[in-house]
């Protein structure tokens, strides 16, 4: 199957160390991230705050200068252009922000947020009530919701909302980030099985931002596992939650599933903050919270390993299925 967007060695960079600029650093808050998504697919991008999980979707979304590395969607470079030829691609690519009430204009009412995108991409022989009608219906609100500002919608319904702006003009790809974010677990159980049917009706490609790894469990076909900006861990979904391969995976999965667990019954603790990305540790950056760390772990740089499977592990020491923390 043929990569809907490709990311390669993706960097994005943030100035640091005073006002001089002579004394300014580069601190990379993504660091040489690779993944494809095909056409269909979920990819699914899972860490700990702060890993660079959201600069990494708003890089991909145009949002923020990437500072090197390449991202192709449908084939077409999209790192260095300008925005005016990065707006096309807005109808292609749609993104649901992390506050399903604060990305929604508290000015406008239902019916002014979802007929905007039509507005803004001067469709102007498009029947702006009856396509607002269809969204909403397609997301499963009535259509007197319309009539209401945003603070008047609960937050299942806000969040119905987004998914209904974001599909607004037939995209290709949806970036979401957090979605399930400040919802009940009922909630947000019904808004999964939401977006698995629009996925499955329209053949939409999806990447999810999420902490979350029940959600992913849900709906990914494949993840990614983010540490201190890099992937350190991505494969299939079903692989990586049998046969975790990166301790830092390895106690991720503890903290969520009664699958990874050792033989005494004990969950897998992890232990320690993980440092900045201004003082990234050298050699194995997971070596001070990794139960295997050695002097080989601190003076290499693991590098990227994959299997017969695709399931790849950035790691000097990979976990096999049997091997406990």
């Amino acid at each position: 199957m043929s990569a809907l967007l490709q990311v390669k060695n993706l960097r994005v960079s943030f100035d640091a160390g005073g006002a001089q600029i002579w004394r300014r650093k580069s601190i990379h808050g993504v660091a040489d991230v690779s993944f494809k998504i095909a056409a269909g697919e979920t990819y699914a991008i899972v860490g700990e705050s702060g890993c660079g999980k959201t600069t990494l979707l708003r890089a991909i979304a145009g949002l923020f200068p990437a500072s090197g590395g390449s991202v192709k969607f449908m084939d077409k470079e999209i790192i260095g252009i300008s925005p005016a030829e990065y707006r096309p691609l807005r109808k292609e690519i749609a993104v649901m922000f992390q506050d399903p009430v604060g990305s929604l204009s508290p000015r406008c009412t239902v019916q002014s947020l979802l007929a905007e995108p039509y507005i803004i991409n001067r469709m102007h022989d498009v029947d702006l009530r009856h396509e607002v009608e269809r969204l909403l219906d397609m997301v499963g609100l009535h259509s007197k919701l319309s009539a209401r500002y945003p603070h008047e919608l609960s937050g299942g319904q806000a969040r119905r909302v987004g998914v209904a702006r974001a599909l607004a003009l037939s995209p290709k790809l949806i970036l979401a980030d957090e979605p399930t974010a400040g919802l009940d677990v009922s909630v947000q159980g019904e808004l999964l099985n939401l977006l698995n049917e629009l996925q499955e009706k329209l053949g939409l490609a999806m990447m999810l931002i999420t902490h979350n790894l029940n959600v992913i469990r849900h709906v990914a076909d494949r993840m990614g596992i983010m540490y201190l900006g890099r992937l350190v861990e991505e494969g299939d979904t079903q692989s990586i939650f049998s046969h975790s391969r990166h301790p830092y995976t390895r106690c991720l999965l503890s903290a969520n599933s009664s699958s990874e667990m050792d033989a005494s019954g004990q969950r897998i603790a992890l232990h320690g903050e993980p440092p900045g990305i201004a003082t990234r540790p050298h050699g194995c950056e997971f070596r001070q919270r990794c139960p295997f760390a050695d002097e080989k772990l601190c003076a290499q740089t693991p590098t990227w390993l994959t299997d017969d499977q695709q399931h790849g592990v950035r790691c000097l020491k990979p976990l096999t299925a049997i091997e406990k923390l």
